[in-house]
């Protein structure tokens, strides 16, 4: 080991780590989602869940797990979400009508509301946030988009058919 590079690391400089430059950006992005998130009574992770189920409700129940793989958070960390945003009148979870072991989970239309609401927010953060990489853009999403699908889907890889 030398001494300039007590770690053993792969990289010079600090700053050439992807992952460490990464975490320094999520870190960032986070704080902005949650400075616009404050105002509407929304974390980040409820402002996932409620958008999620506000856009993909129209395509038939949704169940808790199935809602949980698609924004790939802990299914038990989603239920305990989800009963928060339930206690607010955010949304209602009932009996699934095919699957007497799931519950079904769907948006009331205050949820809908605060979830466009939040949405232009959210939206109108990340344009701010990403407007340095400009024309890159589109770009940088597809890279986010290739290591998403390499990532797999699962949170939790315990779960049953994943």
């Amino acid at each position: 080991m030398s001494g300039s590079n007590p770690l053993g690391s792969e990289f010079s400089r600090a700053e050439d780590s992807t992952g460490l430059i990464l975490w320094q950006v999520t870190n960032s992005w986070q704080a902005a989602q949650r400075a616009a998130l404050k105002p509407f009574g929304l974390t980040h992770v409820q402002f996932v869940l409620l958008a999620a189920l506000t856009w993909m409700e129209a395509s038939g129940p949704m169940t808790q797990s199935d809602l949980a793989a698609h924004v790939r958070t802990d299914p038990m960390m989603t239920s305990q979400v989800l009963r928060a945003l339930e206690t607010r009148g955010l949304l209602r979870r009932r009996p699934h009508p095919s699957d007497s072991r799931a519950r079904a989970v769907t948006v009331t239309p205050e949820g809908a509301d605060l979830a466009r609401r939040a949405n232009a927010a959210v939206e109108d953060t990340d344009r701010r946030f990403f407007a340095p990489l400009a024309s890159g853009r589109a770009d940088f999403t597809a890279m986010l988009r290739d290591l998403a699908t390499a990532a797999g889907p699962a949170v939790n890889p315990s779960l049953p058919g994943e």
